[in-house]
């Protein structure tokens, strides 16, 4: 069997989801998965589906032809369709601090993430150890504000030539530049504690420890221009008290970042992420 995700956005209207089922049954198709969502707000509709095809039936460039024909084009949809063999390749954009790259390449190595990682991009040199230890081409990046053009004419040209879906910056802390993002919409995912804006800066924990806050967070999103106010793909909390040092605080924002960020990954590379007016539609 071969298996394969469609992701269908467009204006909500009659008959969506039973000309889209009919049509797959009609090609001898399996739908296994179905979800759909209407944002009554923006009258747009959302739906996702995995379906199943018999290898003799099979041939994906004529599906999505007649997709294109029968449905798209009558619904004036936006879509997508993959192959269950289509394992994007992730692009891992780092700095100094390792815990998420650890997290991220454990999860990797053992399977769990759904896709490949053919590079790791960094502006120093201190974690190319870890990048060697796990038998990932590791390419250092200068990139400071004296040398932005020349950082990203680089890092752009590595993307190109390793064929990158999307990026992720697993603690990178430098700003992703507006060519960058333009290149790769919706497709660079961010992670940060979930202070903003209320403690910014370089010690939010030490901020946040002052305020004697009851609850710390993470959240992962995709970048946009607008620093930090991106799409939302996931969140996370845990509570924390008086009894609670800096150094708790520390311990505990660093785990929830690992968690949602490797929550955020794999709902990408699972392809289960549609964004709209700089909100998410995230499936199950």
């Amino acid at each position: 069997m071969q298996k394969i995700t469609i992701l269908i956005h467009c204006k909500d209207q009659k008959a969506i989801i039973a000309s889209v089922t009919n049509y797959i049954a009609s090609i001898d198709g399996n739908i296994i998965y179905l979800d759909q969502h209407v944002d009554a707000d923006e009258n747009v509709f959302f739906m996702r589906l995995e379906c199943e095809f018999s290898k003799s039936t099979w041939n994906i460039e004529s599906i999505k032809e007649h997709f294109q024909t029968n449905l798209a084009t009558p619904f004036n949809m936006t879509w997508a369709m993959h192959t269950q063999d289509e394992k994007p390749k992730m692009a891992l954009f780092i700095s100094k601090y390792d815990h998420c790259l650890y997290d991220i390449l454990g999860r990797y190595s053992s399977g769990e993430l759904p896709l490949k990682i053919p590079l790791i991009l960094s502006n120093h040199e201190d974690l190319k150890p870890v990048a060697e230890r796990f038998n990932i081409p590791f390419f250092h990046v200068p990139f400071t504000k004296d040398n932005k053009d020349e950082g990203e004419k680089e890092q752009i040209e590595l993307l190109k030539k390793f064929d990158i879906d999307f990026i992720v910056l697993a603690r990178y802390m430098q700003i992703i530049t507006p060519n960058l993002i333009a290149l790769y919409k919706n497709k660079i995912i961010n992670i940060h504690h979930s202070f903003l804006p209320a403690f910014p800066g370089a010690k939010p924990y030490h901020s946040a420890f002052k305020r004697g806050v009851k609850i710390i967070g993470a959240t992962s999103h995709y970048v946009t221009e607008e620093l930090d106010e991106g799409p939302i793909i996931a969140q996370d909390i845990t509570r924390v008290s008086h009894s609670h040092s800096i150094e708790d605080f520390i311990i505990k924002g660093r785990d929830l970042e690992r968690m949602v960020l490797a929550r955020a990954v794999k709902l990408h590379a699972e392809r289960k992420t549609m964004v709209y007016n700089n909100k998410t539609v995230v499936f199950s």
